[in-house]
Formats: C-alpha cells, sequence, structure tokens
C-alpha cells in the first residue's frame, strides 16, 4: 500500500481497541498479535524496538523457538497496510515515524500536559478543558484482548493513568465551583475504587460544599469501612484531616469569590494538592 498522504493522514488508536485509519478507512492491522506489535512500536512514540524486544512482548521469557521470523513476518505485513515510509527497519529492529500520523496515546499525554500547565498558571477553566478531551480520547480498556506481558503492564498503567486524568479533572471542577455537578460521578468512582482515597476525599469536599455535611461525612466512613476490611487499615492522613475539618465546619473549604464572582480555591492545607 502507499506512504502517508498529508490529505489522509495515518490515525492510530491504542486507548481502546488497536485500530488504525487513513482519512475515512480504516485498515486491516491482521491477528491480535500483530495489532499487539503495532502497539509496542507506537508507544514508543517513534524509538526503536529491536525483533528481541518485540518477541519478549508477545511471549515473555517462554518463545517459540520461530519467535523472531513470526516477529518479522508481523512487521513485514504491517509494512504493506501502513506504508514502507511509515514503519521500516532500523538497527536490528523496527520503528514507526509517528511524526506525522496521530495516536491518541501521545495526543492525551500532549493534552495532560497541557492542562497542567494551564493549572500552574492559574487558568483553571482552560486546564479543565484540557482534561476533558484528553479523557474523550478513550475507547474503554486499553489494549483490550491482545496477548502478552507487554499489553498486560500497559493495560495496567493507562488504566492507573486515566484514573490520575479523572481525579485531576474533578479538582479542576471542584475549583471552579461545579460541585453539583460532579457529586454524582464522584460517588460511582469511590463505589468502583473504594480503595483509592483521593476520590473519596474529592467526593467529601464536594458534598460538603454542596451544603450535604451529613453525607460528606458518611462518605468518610464508607472510605473507612471499606479499608479496613480490604487492607486492615485506617484512612491516611489528608483523609482524617478533612474529615475533621468538615466536622469543624471549616470555613477555609468553601470556595472564595472574586470581584467578578467567579468561584476560586482557598487555602485548605494538605486537603488539596498543590
Amino acid at each position: 500500500m502507499g506512504g502517508e498522504d498529508s490529505r489522509n493522514p495515518l490515525r492510530f488508536s491504542v486507548l481502546g481497541p488497536v485500530r488504525a485509519w487513513r482519512g475515512a478507512t480504516e485498515l486491516p492491522l491482521g491477528a491480535r498479535q500483530q495489532r499487539c506489535v503495532l502497539a509496542v512500536l507506537l508507544l514508543r512514540g517513534g524509538g526503536t524496538v529491536t525483533v528481541g524486544e518485540l518477541a519478549d512482548a508477545l511471549w515473555g521469557e517462554r518463545p517459540p523457538q520461530s519467535a523472531l521470523g513470526t516477529v518479522r513476518t508481523y512487521a513485514y505485513r504491517l509494512r504493506r497496510v501502513l506504508g514502507h515510509d511509515v514503519l521500516g527497519p532500523d538497527n536490528g529492529g523496527y520503528r514507526i515515524d509517528t511524526r506525522p500520523c496521530h495516536v491518541d496515546a501521545a495526543e492525551c499525554e500532549r493534552l495532560a500536559a497541557e492542562a497542567a500547565r494551564h493549572r500552574a498558571d492559574g487558568r483553571t477553566e482552560a486546564a479543565l478543558d484540557a482534561l476533558e478531551a484528553a479523557l474523550a480520547l478513550w475507547r474503554g480498556e486499553a489494549l483490550p484482548g491482545l496477548p502478552g506481558p507487554y499489553a498486560e503492564r500497559q493495560r495496567a498503567r493507562w488504566a492507573e493513568r486515566r484514573l490520575e486524568l479523572l481525579e485531576a479533572r474533578m479538582e479542576a471542577a471542584l475549583d471552579l465551583g461545579r460541585h453539583d455537578r460532579v457529586t454524582g460521578e464522584l460517588a460511582e468512582l469511590a463505589h468502583e475504587h473504594p480503595l483509592r482515597e483521593h476520590f473519596s476525599r474529592l467526593r467529601m469536599l464536594a458534598l460538603y460544599r454542596a451544603g450535604r455535611q451529613a453525607e460528606a461525612l458518611e462518605a468518610y466512613a464508607s472510605a473507612r469501612r471499606a479499608l479496613a476490611a480490604e487492607l486492615g487499615v485506617e484512612p491516611g492522613p489528608e483523609l482524617r484531616e478533612l474529615h475533621a475539618r468538615i466536622l469543624a465546619a471549616d470555613p477555609a473549604l468553601a470556595l472564595a469569590r472574586t470581584a467578578t464572582g467567579t468561584a476560586t480555591r482557598t487555602a485548605v492545607g494538605t486537603a488539596e494538592r498543590p
């Protein structure tokens, strides 16, 4: 097949099923192991991956005798589909020139970095927009159904990354005074991830700012029960401190208002992340 066409750039998805498109046309990427080879190359970000590394990604410590030949076959087939100018041999391995392509994982990290810069500059609305755009790139679990130890590690890595972005999005929404919009979602996240204390802390803060102090205290009790049942531990210091401040109705937990009426976060000590 032909090489890269600037009018029909290649787009790749790994934050969900591994797929590729040239313009509006989806490309046939072959069987699961072949798609895994593509995922490794894409997530290397344009760097070279040796044939041995690709074999390790697919089979770990127990590769078949034909592993290196099989990897080369997969790479050959992918080159025919994507174009020899996109995927090519390099220093005993292969690399994809991702510069002219759109890769959702790379775009996600770009948007996350953009959001972090906006937060550092006090542009919370812009940060929230960037985080929502990053999260919208997901199409379910990353690399679902792909075999091998590499895909397993990447599924765990990107699942954690998505949770981090969700936490950042919730923090930005709370800083903008949108607690009423996120309390339901935070309840679901705290239920799905009962051992992740940050979701419980954000849920408590959202409920308190919505004038639902009793529910905020019950959210703490629920988190405490889950931690005791699953890990045999008490909540961490940030969660305990926020609980104490909610009990005391600490006015610093409320949102201040600027002269224009815009909600801004007040200082709340260790109960808030920097």
